[in-house]
């Protein structure tokens, strides 16, 4: 695995390892990256300044998210193959993301904001989910919220 230095920011990091693959002519994580780093030129060019971290980590998230999705549908039209080099990317897209929050945080901060009061998904989202942007699957809290949620009635 390719290992840029933790002190470059993000879009560093990534720039490096492809250029990383490139050196050991590994083409498909070559045009993963690549690719990744169009989305993320695209979203420069949105932008009135060079991208975060964060704005960074949210296109990978987005690359991700597409990716399982299609890995969905090869699965649903039964092409296993194509759903496994899908996942593949996955993985080695969130190689560069932070570590993901632990659902017992996410369930406690659910918890509590439930105790402050939220008494209905949608404030309850409200309330949770910034204090993970970009740290926990929007999926997984709203699944934690709503196993709470029941757990109050």
């Amino acid at each position: 695995m390719d290992r840029a230095p933790l002190s470059l920011s993000l879009p560093q990091r990534l720039r490096a390892a492809m250029n990383e693959a490139r050196k050991r002519r590994d083409q498909a994580r070559t045009l993963l990256l690549s690719t990744i780093l169009a989305d993320l030129k695209n979203r420069e060019l949105e932008l009135p300044h060079p991208p975060s971290d964060d704005e960074t980590a949210e296109v990978l998230r987005r690359g991700i998210k597409r990716r399982r999705e299609a890995a969905e549908q090869y699965q649903a039209a039964k092409r296993p193959d194509l759903a496994d080099k899908e996942l593949a990317e996955v993985k080695a897209l969130e190689d560069f993301l932070p570590p993901a929050v632990d659902p017992a945080e996410i369930r406690e901060a659910v918890r509590a904001a439930i105790a402050a009061g939220a008494t209905d998904l949608g404030k309850l989202m409200a309330q949770v989910m910034p204090q993970f942007k970009g740290r926990a699957d929007g999926k997984l809290v709203n699944q934690i919220a709503r196993e709470e949620l029941a757990a109050t009635v």
